[in-house]
Protein backbone atom coordinates (compact mmCIF):
# COMPACT_ATOMS: atom_id res chain seq x y z
CA UNK A 1 0.00 0.00 0.00
CA UNK A 2 2.65 2.15 0.80
CA UNK A 3 3.64 2.34 -3.10
CA UNK A 4 1.11 4.13 -3.64
CA UNK A 5 2.49 6.94 -2.26
CA UNK A 6 5.09 7.26 -5.66
CA UNK A 7 1.85 7.84 -8.04
CA UNK A 8 1.01 10.54 -5.53
CA UNK A 9 4.07 12.66 -5.19
CA UNK A 10 4.86 12.44 -9.12
CA UNK A 11 1.26 14.00 -9.31
CA UNK A 12 1.96 16.43 -6.06
CA UNK A 13 5.32 17.48 -8.10
CA UNK A 14 3.70 17.15 -11.78
CA UNK A 15 0.46 18.20 -12.07
CA UNK A 16 -1.02 19.82 -9.45
CA UNK A 17 0.35 23.47 -10.27
CA UNK A 18 -1.49 22.97 -13.93
CA UNK A 19 -4.94 22.73 -12.14
CA UNK A 20 -4.43 25.62 -9.91
CA UNK A 21 -6.13 29.20 -10.72
CA UNK A 22 -3.95 31.28 -12.70
CA UNK A 23 -3.81 34.95 -13.54
CA UNK A 24 -2.68 36.50 -16.46
CA UNK A 25 0.18 39.09 -16.15
CA UNK A 26 2.02 41.19 -18.93
CA UNK A 27 5.29 40.73 -17.10
CA UNK A 28 6.48 38.94 -13.23
CA UNK A 29 10.04 40.37 -13.75
CA UNK A 30 9.14 42.08 -10.63
CA UNK A 31 8.29 39.62 -8.96
CA UNK A 32 11.26 37.65 -9.91
CA UNK A 33 13.86 38.76 -6.67
CA UNK A 34 10.54 39.63 -4.29
CA UNK A 35 11.70 38.03 -0.54
CA UNK A 36 9.32 34.70 -0.04
CA UNK A 37 7.37 34.63 3.21
CA UNK A 38 7.35 31.80 5.57
CA UNK A 39 4.01 30.24 4.32
CA UNK A 40 5.43 30.19 0.31
CA UNK A 41 8.06 28.46 1.96
CA UNK A 42 5.99 25.96 3.68
CA UNK A 43 3.11 25.47 0.71
CA UNK A 44 4.56 21.63 0.72
CA UNK A 45 3.75 20.79 4.50
CA UNK A 46 0.38 19.37 3.92
CA UNK A 47 1.13 17.36 1.63
CA UNK A 48 3.87 16.06 3.52
CA UNK A 49 1.42 15.51 6.82
CA UNK A 50 -1.09 13.97 4.74
CA UNK A 51 1.65 11.42 2.94
CA UNK A 52 2.77 10.88 6.94
CA UNK A 53 -0.83 10.34 7.56
CA UNK A 54 -0.87 7.92 5.14
CA UNK A 55 2.15 6.07 5.94
CA UNK A 56 1.06 5.78 9.96
CA UNK A 57 -2.51 4.27 8.88
CA UNK A 58 -1.01 1.83 6.70
CA UNK A 59 1.43 0.84 9.67
CA UNK A 60 -1.43 0.55 11.67
CA UNK A 61 -3.58 -1.43 8.99
CA UNK A 62 -0.39 -3.94 9.34
CA UNK A 63 -1.51 -4.90 12.71
CA UNK A 64 1.72 -4.55 14.64
CA UNK A 65 2.81 -6.43 16.91
CA UNK A 66 5.24 -7.87 19.90
CA UNK A 67 7.30 -10.77 19.17
CA UNK A 68 6.10 -14.42 20.49
CA UNK A 69 8.98 -16.13 21.33
CA UNK A 70 10.77 -18.23 23.83
CA UNK A 71 14.18 -17.02 24.83
CA UNK A 72 16.67 -18.97 27.48
CA UNK A 73 19.03 -17.03 30.36
CA UNK A 74 21.66 -18.27 32.58
CA UNK A 75 20.95 -17.03 35.87
CA UNK A 76 21.99 -17.91 39.68
CA UNK A 77 19.94 -18.80 42.30
CA UNK A 78 18.10 -21.51 44.58
CA UNK A 79 15.69 -23.68 44.72
CA UNK A 80 12.94 -22.40 47.69
CA UNK A 81 9.46 -23.80 48.35
CA UNK A 82 7.53 -21.98 51.06
CA UNK A 83 5.18 -23.93 53.07
CA UNK A 84 2.54 -21.96 54.91
CA UNK A 85 0.08 -22.60 57.31
CA UNK A 86 -3.58 -21.21 56.46
CA UNK A 87 -5.57 -22.99 59.31
CA UNK A 88 -8.13 -20.21 60.67
CA UNK A 89 -6.25 -20.05 63.33
CA UNK A 90 -4.07 -17.83 61.22
CA UNK A 91 -6.47 -15.02 61.64
CA UNK A 92 -5.34 -14.31 65.11
CA UNK A 93 -4.38 -10.47 65.68
CA UNK A 94 -1.22 -10.50 67.40
CA UNK A 95 0.40 -9.72 64.17
CA UNK A 96 -1.09 -6.70 62.22
CA UNK A 97 -3.54 -7.24 60.68
CA UNK A 98 -3.30 -10.82 61.34
CA UNK A 99 -0.75 -13.60 61.18
CA UNK A 100 -1.88 -14.99 57.79
CA UNK A 101 -2.18 -11.06 55.83
CA UNK A 102 1.02 -10.43 57.90
CA UNK A 103 2.74 -13.36 56.50
CA UNK A 104 1.71 -13.15 52.86
CA UNK A 105 2.90 -9.59 53.15
CA UNK A 106 6.65 -10.50 54.12
CA UNK A 107 6.64 -13.42 51.64
CA UNK A 108 5.59 -11.34 49.46
CA UNK A 109 8.29 -8.78 49.93
CA UNK A 110 11.17 -11.71 50.59
CA UNK A 111 9.72 -13.21 46.54
CA UNK A 112 10.49 -9.72 44.88
CA UNK A 113 13.64 -9.16 46.38
CA UNK A 114 15.04 -12.83 44.85
CA UNK A 115 14.03 -12.62 41.32
CA UNK A 116 16.49 -15.38 40.09
CA UNK A 117 15.65 -17.51 42.69
CA UNK A 118 13.09 -20.53 41.55
CA UNK A 119 10.16 -20.64 44.47
CA UNK A 120 6.81 -22.27 44.74
CA UNK A 121 4.42 -22.30 47.21
CA UNK A 122 2.56 -25.12 49.30
CA UNK A 123 -0.05 -24.23 51.78
CA UNK A 124 -1.84 -26.32 54.35
CA UNK A 125 -4.16 -26.77 57.06
CA UNK A 126 -5.38 -30.16 57.58
CA UNK A 127 -4.47 -30.75 54.23
CA UNK A 128 -1.98 -29.36 52.13
CA UNK A 129 -1.24 -29.08 48.30
CA UNK A 130 0.77 -27.19 45.84
CA UNK A 131 -0.58 -23.61 45.39
CA UNK A 132 2.09 -22.58 42.84
CA UNK A 133 5.08 -25.00 41.66
CA UNK A 134 8.58 -23.45 41.61
CA UNK A 135 8.87 -20.58 39.17
CA UNK A 136 10.88 -17.79 38.13
CA UNK A 137 7.65 -16.04 37.25
CA UNK A 138 7.22 -14.30 40.29
CA UNK A 139 4.31 -11.62 38.98
CA UNK A 140 2.14 -14.97 39.17
CA UNK A 141 3.41 -16.40 42.01
CA UNK A 142 2.73 -13.36 43.81
CA UNK A 143 -1.20 -13.10 42.99
CA UNK A 144 -1.65 -16.92 43.70
CA UNK A 145 0.14 -15.58 47.44
CA UNK A 146 -2.42 -12.84 47.14
CA UNK A 147 -5.43 -15.06 46.83
CA UNK A 148 -4.41 -17.39 49.48
CA UNK A 149 -6.94 -17.01 52.26
CA UNK A 150 -7.90 -18.74 55.86
CA UNK A 151 -11.34 -19.48 54.40
CA UNK A 152 -10.24 -22.44 52.80
CA UNK A 153 -10.17 -24.15 55.93
CA UNK A 154 -13.00 -21.95 57.57
CA UNK A 155 -15.73 -22.95 54.28
CA UNK A 156 -14.41 -26.92 54.51
CA UNK A 157 -13.17 -26.99 51.30
CA UNK A 158 -10.21 -28.58 53.12
CA UNK A 159 -9.95 -29.94 56.71
CA UNK A 160 -8.75 -27.10 59.53
CA UNK A 161 -6.47 -28.11 61.55
CA UNK A 162 -2.81 -28.00 61.49
CA UNK A 163 -0.85 -30.77 59.44
CA UNK A 164 2.69 -29.73 59.41
CA UNK A 165 4.08 -32.74 57.72
CA UNK A 166 2.07 -32.91 55.36
CA UNK A 167 2.63 -29.50 54.51
CA UNK A 168 6.64 -30.18 54.60
CA UNK A 169 6.30 -33.58 52.28
CA UNK A 170 4.47 -31.82 49.98
CA UNK A 171 7.24 -28.92 49.65
CA UNK A 172 10.04 -31.15 49.83
CA UNK A 173 8.22 -33.37 46.81
CA UNK A 174 8.33 -30.27 44.71
CA UNK A 175 12.32 -30.17 45.53
CA UNK A 176 13.42 -33.90 45.21
CA UNK A 177 14.56 -33.54 41.68
CA UNK A 178 16.20 -30.14 41.46
CA UNK A 179 19.67 -29.90 40.73
CA UNK A 180 21.04 -26.73 42.06
CA UNK A 181 23.83 -26.74 45.08
CA UNK A 182 21.11 -24.91 47.73
CA UNK A 183 17.39 -26.26 47.93
CA UNK A 184 15.37 -25.01 51.07
CA UNK A 185 12.11 -24.71 52.39
CA UNK A 186 10.45 -22.97 54.85
CA UNK A 187 7.96 -23.18 57.23
CA UNK A 188 5.52 -20.85 58.50
CA UNK A 189 3.08 -22.00 61.34
CA UNK A 190 1.34 -21.26 64.07
CA UNK A 191 0.01 -24.45 65.93
CA UNK A 192 1.06 -27.95 66.46
CA UNK A 193 0.82 -30.91 64.33
CA UNK A 194 -2.44 -32.72 64.82
CA UNK A 195 -3.80 -33.75 61.57
CA UNK A 196 -2.15 -35.86 58.55
CA UNK A 197 -0.16 -39.28 57.71
CA UNK A 198 3.08 -38.01 57.89
CA UNK A 199 4.86 -36.93 61.28
CA UNK A 200 6.83 -34.05 60.84
CA UNK A 201 10.29 -35.21 62.33
CA UNK A 202 9.45 -38.05 59.26
CA UNK A 203 9.31 -35.34 56.52
CA UNK A 204 12.26 -33.65 57.91
CA UNK A 205 14.42 -36.98 57.82
CA UNK A 206 13.18 -37.47 54.03
CA UNK A 207 14.20 -33.42 53.39
CA UNK A 208 17.54 -34.12 55.06
CA UNK A 209 18.13 -37.50 52.82
CA UNK A 210 17.56 -35.21 49.57
CA UNK A 211 20.33 -32.33 50.43
CA UNK A 212 17.29 -30.18 51.55
CA UNK A 213 17.46 -27.54 54.49
CA UNK A 214 14.34 -26.43 56.19
CA UNK A 215 13.81 -23.23 58.37
CA UNK A 216 10.66 -23.57 60.30
CA UNK A 217 9.34 -20.29 61.62
CA UNK A 218 6.48 -20.25 64.51
CA UNK A 219 4.10 -17.31 64.11
CA UNK A 220 2.09 -15.29 67.03
CA UNK A 221 2.43 -14.32 70.22
CA UNK A 222 3.76 -16.83 73.10
CA UNK A 223 1.02 -16.16 75.40
CA UNK A 224 -2.57 -15.49 74.31
CA UNK A 225 -3.83 -13.13 71.00
CA UNK A 226 -7.49 -12.06 69.80
CA UNK A 227 -9.41 -14.31 67.82
CA UNK A 228 -12.14 -12.86 65.54
CA UNK A 229 -15.10 -15.84 66.53
CA UNK A 230 -18.38 -15.87 64.71
CA UNK A 231 -20.97 -15.91 67.24
CA UNK A 232 -24.45 -16.14 65.04
CA UNK A 233 -24.51 -13.53 62.76
CA UNK A 234 -21.59 -10.93 64.40
CA UNK A 235 -17.77 -11.13 65.62
CA UNK A 236 -16.86 -11.71 68.42
CA UNK A 237 -12.63 -11.45 69.68
CA UNK A 238 -11.82 -14.15 72.49
CA UNK A 239 -8.18 -15.02 73.87
CA UNK A 240 -6.71 -17.72 71.85
CA UNK A 241 -3.64 -19.44 73.56
CA UNK A 242 -0.77 -20.19 71.78
CA UNK A 243 -0.29 -23.63 70.64
CA UNK A 244 2.74 -23.37 68.50
CA UNK A 245 5.23 -26.58 68.85
CA UNK A 246 8.43 -24.84 69.13
CA UNK A 247 10.06 -27.89 70.35
CA UNK A 248 9.09 -29.82 67.14
CA UNK A 249 9.80 -27.29 65.19
CA UNK A 250 13.47 -26.90 66.39
CA UNK A 251 14.14 -30.23 66.01
CA UNK A 252 12.58 -30.03 62.09
CA UNK A 253 15.61 -27.54 61.94
CA UNK A 254 18.27 -29.12 63.73
CA UNK A 255 17.37 -32.08 61.64
CA UNK A 256 17.15 -30.91 58.11
CA UNK A 257 20.68 -28.55 58.56
CA UNK A 258 18.18 -25.27 58.43
CA UNK A 259 17.55 -22.88 61.55
CA UNK A 260 14.40 -22.34 63.68
CA UNK A 261 13.00 -18.51 64.42
CA UNK A 262 10.11 -17.02 66.68
CA UNK A 263 7.87 -14.38 65.25
CA UNK A 264 5.66 -12.86 67.46
CA UNK A 265 6.26 -9.82 65.43
CA UNK A 266 6.80 -8.65 61.75
CA UNK A 267 10.36 -7.74 62.29
CA UNK A 268 10.86 -10.79 63.78
CA UNK A 269 9.58 -12.43 60.65
CA UNK A 270 12.23 -10.79 58.45
CA UNK A 271 15.06 -12.22 59.97
CA UNK A 272 15.08 -15.48 57.55
CA UNK A 273 16.31 -13.24 54.84
CA UNK A 274 19.76 -12.65 56.03
CA UNK A 275 20.27 -16.70 56.15
CA UNK A 276 18.68 -17.77 52.39
CA UNK A 277 20.83 -14.89 51.27
CA UNK A 278 24.23 -16.56 52.86
CA UNK A 279 23.40 -19.67 50.89
CA UNK A 280 25.50 -21.05 48.01
CA UNK A 281 23.97 -20.64 44.31
CA UNK A 282 23.69 -22.53 41.68
CA UNK A 283 23.76 -21.64 37.78
CA UNK A 284 20.37 -22.75 36.22
CA UNK A 285 18.80 -22.44 32.92
CA UNK A 286 15.51 -20.46 32.59
CA UNK A 287 13.25 -20.29 30.06
CA UNK A 288 11.08 -17.08 29.17
CA UNK A 289 8.29 -16.50 27.37
CA UNK A 290 7.02 -13.19 25.79
CA UNK A 291 3.55 -13.00 25.48
CA UNK A 292 1.84 -11.15 22.39
CA UNK A 293 0.80 -7.68 22.66
CA UNK A 294 -1.10 -4.83 20.21
CA UNK A 295 1.05 -2.27 19.47
CA UNK A 296 -0.60 -0.16 16.94
CA UNK A 297 -2.19 2.31 19.17
CA UNK A 298 0.90 4.74 18.98
CA UNK A 299 0.88 4.94 15.48
CA UNK A 300 -3.06 5.29 15.27
CA UNK A 301 -2.82 8.02 17.34
CA UNK A 302 0.06 9.98 15.77
CA UNK A 303 -2.03 9.20 12.32
CA UNK A 304 -5.23 11.21 14.15
CA UNK A 305 -3.01 13.93 15.10
CA UNK A 306 -1.20 14.36 12.25
CA UNK A 307 -4.28 14.23 9.97
CA UNK A 308 -5.92 16.96 12.19
CA UNK A 309 -2.68 19.16 12.04
CA UNK A 310 -3.21 19.32 8.23
CA UNK A 311 -6.88 19.89 7.94
CA UNK A 312 -6.25 23.15 10.46
CA UNK A 313 -3.42 24.50 8.22
CA UNK A 314 -5.55 23.88 5.35
CA UNK A 315 -8.02 25.48 6.39
CA UNK A 316 -6.60 28.43 8.28
CA UNK A 317 -2.42 29.57 7.51
CA UNK A 318 -2.80 27.83 4.23
CA UNK A 319 -6.35 28.48 2.72
CA UNK A 320 -5.94 29.98 -0.04
CA UNK A 321 -8.56 32.09 -2.55
CA UNK A 322 -10.18 31.04 -4.61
Amino acid sequence: MLLLLIPYLLWYLLYRKKSEPTMQMSSTYAYQYAPKSLRQRLVWLPALLRMLTFVLIVIVLARPQTQNSWGKRTSEGIDIMLAMDVSTSMLAQDLKPNRIEAAKDVAAEFISGRPDDNIGLTIFAGEAFTQCPMTTDHTSLLNLLENVRTDIAERRLIEDGTAVGMGLANAVSRLKDSKTKSKVVILLTDGSNNMGDISPLTAAQIAKSLGIRVYTIAVGSKTVAPYPMRVGGTVQFVNLKADVDTKTLTEIASLADGHFYRATNTAELKKIYSDIDKLEKSKMEVKKFSKRYEAFMPFAIAAFLLLLLEILLRITWFRRIP
